[in-house]
């Protein structure tokens, strides 16, 4: 039993998806007089897992109108899953040329007040 997807969701999906897909790098080309295979000239060069995961994710919504089939993943009425979105987001800010933010660690709750011990006194 198909479920009930907003239609109005896959094509913002779709359209995001060809957008991040067109800018990005056209594929290899081999030169006629050296035969040397040159980069593709493109805005943005993404990695070959964010290559298949744009092309992948647009043949699904293109088939089926969702991206993802288990339920426990996202909202029942959405196109792509939360951890899709997710990283839709970081790909787009990648095409605008942003840095991606590491893992940081959290520091806890009044740390720059607390006073710290002077061990050149003690010694």
């Amino acid at each position: 039993m198909p479920r009930e997807i907003d239609r109005k969701q896959t094509r913002k999906a779709l359209r995001i998806i060809r957008k991040l897909a067109a800018k990005g790098s056209a594929p290899e080309t081999i030169d006629p007089e050296t035969g040397e295979m040159k980069p593709g000239e493109g805005k943005v060069d993404y990695s070959s897992w964010e290559n298949e995961f744009l092309t992948e994710v647009d043949q699904r919504l293109e088939k089926y109108g969702s991206a993802f089939a288990d339920l426990s993943k996202g909202r029942k009425e959405d196109a792509l899953s939360a951890l899709q979105t997710v990283k839709l987001k970081e790909i787009a800010a990648k095409a605008r040329g942003k840095p991606r933010k590491g893992l940081t660690t959290k520091k806890p709750l009044g740390w720059k007040q607390r006073q710290r011990p002077n061990r050149s006194d003690d010694e």
